[in-house]
């Protein structure tokens, strides 16, 4: 079997790697396409702490977002029941929906942080009442956010 070479990409390369991986290819390759190209570097051992350097400060970043994401949490767990208000009619009937964008509003009302609107899952409202909602604040926090739905 042929030498291999070891090469740090410097840019996502289709079915190869992604940046800053380390990999091995075929010398001809690395020689002729991905040196002159700038699309790889030779793995030396001054190159190798940098990615090490790279990827450490890139899992400091998802940690301290991690922990903000918990705060924030918290923060919404501390806040108490939200107010959204809509006009109804018989029955107690809303007109309309409540939103998404109606709780992401209460909640930077309320708690003073704004939310994505795309991350909150409503249940069916249709009437007046309490309900609750799933604000997803990271990949893997999630808070729920209690609402009142009362008459305008």
């Amino acid at each position: 079997m042929s030498k291999r070479l070891q090469v740090v990409l410097n840019q996502d390369v289709r079915k190869l790697g992604n940046n800053g991986d380390l990999v091995e290819v075929a010398p001809g390759y690395a020689r002729n396409y991905l040196l002159p190209q700038g699309i790889a570097s030779l793995a030396t051992p001054g190159i190798l702490r940098q990615v090490e350097q790279r990827r450490e400060k890139e899992r400091q970043r998802l940690l301290a977002e991690l922990q903000d994401a918990e705060a924030r949490k918290v923060a919404l767990k501390t806040v108490g029941k939200l107010i959204i208000r809509k006009q109804v009619g018989e029955e107690n009937q809303i007109f309309g929906t409540v939103t998404t964008q109606d709780v992401a509003d209460a909640i930077k009302e309320r708690a003073g942080q704004d939310v994505d609107r795309r991350g909150i899952t409503l249940p069916e409202i249709g009437k007046t009442g309490s309900y609750e909602a799933q604000v997803k604040l990271h990949p893997e926090v999630t808070a729920t956010v209690q609402f009142d739905v009362i008459p305008l």
